[in-house]
């Protein structure tokens, strides 16, 4: 019985050491090196995993900045600029400053403006509606207001408003990854440059349709009436496919555009109110000869 127990205890020692002969030949046979660097920037990335940089992740992101050799195009939209600026510290390389942006909602087709035409009873997500059908309103071009872009949001960015059925972005809680863009199936949301004080002038209607037919199905569609266009100083605007648009590299936001727009679909954000101009009083200057007429 005592040799029993010994030779099995000798057994399962022996097969122990035996698969940790084999574990460790492996182990060294198979290692992958990984180059410290990566560790070092992931550390300094800000762990948010939005893809915003194009990478399923930011350990991914940290593998391609250190794996790169120009790292000019590569950028973290989440951590900006100063997150950047310490990733080319730490590999020595040379990354480009960008603007900051943030993401503007290219409709502004709320339910008192964009009536309901039909009823919609299936899953309430974008993605799906889009592929069934057009929408509840007649503008096939408008936001479907189910939500998909508040749900991948990571942030708190993003709400829906009920009385609009329409998004909101939050611009200060906004960190550019991009998520809302591409989970909107039509594409209605866009990165803008986020200009001091965030002031923003954009189209806010993306109706392709035919001046008629564009404001009837949305009282704020854009009607491709040119009148933008003409006014523009700096030609930053462009007709297309009887739809205006904003570029936002070449406009200066003088807001000339905003006050020729007759549907109002252009749309301008955190500007003060402008000053209504003070007539001055006409003064009639009597003439020394007609006064001396006069008192005659």
């Amino acid at each position: 019985m005592t040799d029993s127990i010994i030779y099995s205890v000798l057994l399962l020692t022996s097969l122990g050491i035996m698969a940790a002969i084999i574990l460790y030949v492996v182990s060294k046979k198979f290692y992958v090196y990984e180059n410290p660097l990566i560790a070092e920037i992931e550390d300094i990335l800000p762990a948010a995993n939005c893809g915003g940089c194009g990478s399923p992740g930011c350990k991914a992101f940290a593998e391609k900045l250190v794996n790169s050799e120009d790292i000019s195009v590569l950028f973290c939209p989440v951590g900006g600029n100063a997150v950047m600026k310490l990733v080319s510290e730490v590999l020595g390389k040379e990354v480009l400053e960008k603007d900051p942006t943030v993401a503007v909602l290219r409709c502004q087709g709320a339910c008192d403006v964009r009536p309901k035409t039909t009823e919609y009873q299936g899953p309430k997500s974008c993605v799906i509606s889009s592929l069934i059908y057009s929408g509840e309103t007649d503008c096939q071009y408008g936001c479907l207001g189910d939500g998909d872009c508040v749900a991948v949001c990571k942030f708190d960015a993003m709400y829906m408003d009920e009385a609009t059925g329409l998004p909101v972005i939050i611009s200060d809680k906004c960190t550019s990854c991009g998520a809302c863009v591409e989970a909107c199936p039509r594409d209605i949301i866009e990165m803008r440059p986020k200009n001091k004080r965030d002031l923003k002038i954009f189209v806010g209607c993306l109706n392709e349709d035919k001046a008629g037919i564009a404001k009837r199905a949305c009282e704020v569609a854009c009607i491709g009436c040119s009148k933008c266009l003409d006014v523009c100083p700096k030609d930053a605007i462009s007709i297309e496919n009887n739809l205006a648009y904003i570029d936002p590299a070449i406009c200066t936001l003088c807001r000339k555009c905003v006050e020729v727009c007759p549907t109002h679909s252009i749309i301008e954000t955190n500007f003060p109110p402008k000053k209504d101009k003070k007539v001055e009083p006409k003064v009639e200057v009597l003439v020394e000869s007609e006064k001396i007429k006069t008192d005659a």
